[in-house]
């Protein structure tokens, strides 16, 4: 929820927000107040008409001083109203350091609600009273006033929620320490294997220079026989002989020549006689006589996407190469393919190992020892160079029960996800496709996983950056309180001058601001800030685009819907199409895919 969402139900009446906070944060650019509502700052009580404003966080400089926040509500007089903001999480509100303050001035808390900010987690509204008032159910509205009804419901839900309560922070703080304890598992594991990779790594060095030594001492002890071969008396006669066999006329004249020649050289005799060959020169010391190649070709990029090795069924390899780069192993390859894929997921499907056909049937059932062993010797060699072996269960353990003795660094237990492009969305729905879009999808799956091996995250490919052009407060309003709104949240806002607008709240939201040209892999043109976007545009459009893999996304003139149209307004469009500064009307006749989806509907 937005602050503004959270204060602007309870300004009925109000005419004047005193600031109170004592921090560096400034909350002006969140609460964008209505008409003939104005901020203010004093110090005098805070009465009917006025909403006192303060905050109250884990960092004094950034949120504030608790003492101050105490010394206001003194401030408080019957009628006035306040809000005030936590940068505490809501599941570790210290709501008890103010609970006492609040009741001694006679403040009732009205309605607290959740905040998306990053340094602004939770809100709370109050009021001061001389009565107890009707609290509000969890949509905000008041509920009927009685008394003392009003107040049996108070201490009622305070009993129950607390109970309630106590429990879930118990568990919050077991899977905190659990997940705390896991990654220092996994950072100890990498980082042995990381070891372990570099000491076989140092091993295979050893041996490989150990044989390059033998080889090479065997050429020589080769060359040297050679040598001695050819420069033998046995091998001359013979050569000799041949030669005057071949050339009986000329030859028996030069033969006794010849013959009596090397009878003079038999014992290393330094004469030569007239005719016979010149010895040949010594090789120069340090000559490199070995063949070299003359060229060489190598590409070095970053690894941008989520590399897998592993069992897989074929669905399952298919849906994930579209976000992946998935290599399947077999019974006979496999450690030859994980040592050169060098993957970041070693990842094996359980529903591969029960397929009745696959290469890895009836492996962890106890059936196939050799093929348990395969796999077992391709975990281990993926663990020792420090990759993430996986095993994801996607189908009743019992079936391969020999799976889950094998030393995984995680298991995952679920389906796969579902491919958008495998979707009708005639037959299922919009509603399903975005269901599916949010939270079943391949790519969803594949985060997951990404996430376990410190892998590039295929969600990146759904970040989108807004192209904005405001004018004045009113426009600044408009593209906050539409970036936000948006099921699917923009990944960043590009402004021509951000340091001059008021656009504070999208930072705290996480939302990047800046100028020059986009970074996010797909651009929305918002330049007209006077056009009404419904909060599900940009999640439709990215559902569009994921089922379709169109490069360009928005309404045809005819007002198709989930089809390829020749042309269209784009929406939504890829980064590297609109860098190209290509005209819209000549994308499709250049090879670009452009997907039509159906104008305005409600969310």
């Amino acid at each position: 929820m937005r602050l503004t969402d959270l204060l602007h139900p309870h300004l009925d009446e109000v005419t004047s927000v005193v600031d109170a906070t004592s921090g560096s944060l400034r909350l002006d650019p969140y609460l964008h107040l209505p008409p003939g509502v104005t901020p203010t700052r004093h110090e005098q009580p805070v009465g009917d008409g006025e909403l006192l404003l303060l905050c109250h966080g884990p960092d004094p400089a950034l949120h504030g001083d608790e003492a101050d926040c105490l010394t206001a509500l003194e401030r408080m007089r019957p009628g006035g109203r306040g809000l005030i903001v936590f940068g505490h999480p809501g599941t570790d509100l210290p709501y008890h350091r103010l609970l006492d303050a609040l009741v001694a001035h006679r403040c009732q808390v009205l309605h607290a609600a959740s905040l998306g900010y990053t340094h602004l987690h939770a809100g709370a509204v109050f009021a001061c009273t001389g009565e107890l008032l009707p609290p509000h159910d969890w949509f905000g509205r008041p509920l009927p006033a009685d008394g003392f009804a009003t107040a049996l419901r108070i201490a009622d839900e305070y009993v129950l929620a607390d109970f309630v309560s106590r429990s879930q922070r118990a568990r919050f703080i077991d899977l905190e320490r659990a997940a705390e304890e896991t990654a220092r598992a996994l950072e100890t594991a990498r980082e042995d294997g990381l070891a372990d990779r570099l000491a076989v790594a140092v091993r295979e060095k050893d041996q490989l220079t150990a044989a390059l030594r033998r080889a090479r001492d065997r050429v020589d002890v080769l060359e040297t026989r050679v040598a001695m071969l050819e420069g033998s008396t046995s091998l001359r006669v013979g050569k000799a002989l041949v030669s005057a066999a071949r050339s009986p006329r000329r030859g028996a004249v030069r033969l006794p020549r010849e013959l009596y020649g090397l009878w003079r050289r038999r014992n290393g005799g330094k004469g030569r006689t007239s005719g016979s060959p010149a010895p040949a020169p010594a090789p120069e010391a340090g000559a490199d006589d070995r063949f070299h190649l003359s060229h060489r070709a190598l590409s070095v990029a970053p690894r941008d996407r989520l590399v897998i090795t592993g069992v897989l069924t074929d669905r399952t390899a298919e849906d994930f190469a579209a976000d992946a780069v998935v290599s399947r192993v077999l019974p006979h390859d496999g450690r030859l393919l994980v040592e050169r894929t060098d993957p970041d997921v070693f990842l094996v499907q359980l529903s591969a190992c029960t397929d009745e056909y696959g290469p890895w049937a009836l492996t962890g059932t106890g059936l196939a020892p050799d093929l348990d062993r395969t796999l077992a010797e391709l975990i281990g060699q993926a663990r020792a160079s420090g990759r993430t072996a996986v095993l994801w269960r996607d189908g009743s353990a019992s079936g391969a029960p020999g799976l889950s003795l094998l030393a995984w660094d995680a298991v995952l237990d679920g389906d796969t996800g579902v491919r958008l492009a495998r979707l009708d969305p005639v037959t299922d729905g919009r509603d399903r496709i975005r269901d599916v879009f949010q939270q079943d999808s391949t790519r969803v799956r594949l985060a997951l996983l990404a996430g376990l091996a410190g892998a590039p995250d295929p969600l990146d490919a759904r970040r989108v950056a807004v192209l904005a052009a405001p004018r004045d407060a009113t426009d600044v309003a408009r593209l906050v309180a539409q970036t936000l709104g948006q099921q699917h949240r923009p990944a960043e806002v590009v402004v021509a001058d951000p340091a001059g607008l008021a656009l504070d709240e999208l930072t705290a939201a996480s939302v990047t601001v800046h100028a020059g040209p986009p970074t996010a892999p797909w651009v929305a043109d918002w330049t007209d800030l006077t056009e009404d976007r419904p909060d599900t545009l940009l999640l439709d459009l990215l559902c569009a685009q994921e089922f379709s893999g169109a490069d360009a996304v928005g309404h045809s003139p005819a007002a198709d819907d989930y089809a390829f149209v020749p042309t269209l307004r784009p929406l939504l469009v890829r980064r590297s199409l609109l860098d190209s500064g290509a005209p819209p009307d000549t994308w499709s006749r250049a090879g670009h895919r452009l997907f039509a989806v159906r104008g305005k509907e409600p969310s």
